[in-house]
């Protein structure tokens, strides 16, 4: 069963949650908008530890408290990581009030019918475990859209559920996350679909059963309103999806219910040669941005 505190603040308190959790493929991306290129290192591990030192200058930031930031979702490197000796997930909520997530997907298969469903995960079991001892409140697995696919978008949506029911076997709280591009030619179609085939897997779940949601911002305001208010769904997240931080908060902000869940976005104005002062100022002022995205809706 998933911590009552947590789950309490995550149903119910105002803030947004912060993704951390860029995996190998999608690092040396992070780092580059972070000032450090892939001349500055050699091989994984190098580049790993420079991102958790990025990561661990956010989790540390006087701003990053649970005030304004609900959760964060990390990397399975860097909830096996510390902050100042101390385990980052213990760190995040004793030390921040701050959730901490788990990603746990493996990455995407090559597109087929419109979409990029999740590669197998055969040790997500023992992965869910080792999450939840250490103090893991729940998960996050991305899936891709690229075209209104009505086949295609089905069977991300069916994987994504079948997933869920088995990380709500082991008592943690899913985050189901298929991804609409904001560059698809048929956004506002594929979000149509999408939004029908969740909400018949949403009521194929047995009663007491819920889950979180993470989706693109959609093209009109206010579309997953039906989603956000599903008795299954504790909170509908957005995703930036590669819009800017101004773009993606001002998109987000006529999206009722709606808070955010961004990576880009919160760490654009981040760069390595930064002073503390101008680091921890940069990142207020986009955490208040954010906030205010997902909590002031006009």
């Amino acid at each position: 069963m998933v911590d009552a505190k947590m789950l309490n603040k995550m149903s119910s308190a105002p803030g947004f949650i912060a993704a951390l959790d860029q995996s190998g493929g999608s690092t040396p991306g992070a780092l580059r908008l972070y000032g450090v290129s892939e001349s500055d290192y050699q091989g994984d591990e190098e580049m790993f530890r420079l991102v958790h030192a990025m990561r661990v200058r956010i989790m540390s930031a006087p701003a990053f408290t649970g005030d304004k930031v609900l959760g964060a979702i990390l990397f399975e490197r860097t909830m096996d990581g510390d902050v100042d000796g101390e385990p980052v997930t213990s760190y995040l909520w004793e030390k921040r009030g701050v959730v901490p997530f788990l990603k746990v997907d493996k990455g995407l298969n090559a597109e087929e019918n419109g979409v990029q469903t999740m590669k197998s995960m055969p040790d997500l079991d023992t992965l869910l475990i080792r999450g939840r001892e250490k103090g893991i409140f729940g998960t996050k697995m991305r899936s891709v859209i690229a075209h209104a696919d009505k086949a295609g978008i089905a069977a991300v949506v069916e994987q994504q559920f079948q997933v869920a029911r088995q990380i709500i076997g082991q008592g943690l709280m899913p985050i189901i996350e298929p991804e609409v591009s904001i560059k698809s030619p048929t956004k506002e179609q594929a979000e149509a679909i999408l939004r029908d085939e969740i909400a018949q897997q949403l009521d194929k779940l047995p009663a007491g059963e819920t889950v979180m949601l993470k989706l693109t911002i959609p093209t009109a305001a206010d579309f997953y309103a039906p989603l956000v208010a599903h008795k299954s769904v504790i909170r509908v997240v957005a995703l930036s999806g590669g819009y800017s931080t101004a773009d993606a908060c001002e998109k987000l902000s006529h999206n009722h219910g709606m808070i955010a869940s961004f990576s880009r976005a919160l760490a654009e104005n981040l760069r390595v040669s930064m002073s503390d002062a101008e680091f921890n100022a940069s990142l207020a002022a986009t955490i208040d941005q954010i906030y205010a995205a997902s909590v002031n809706k006009s």
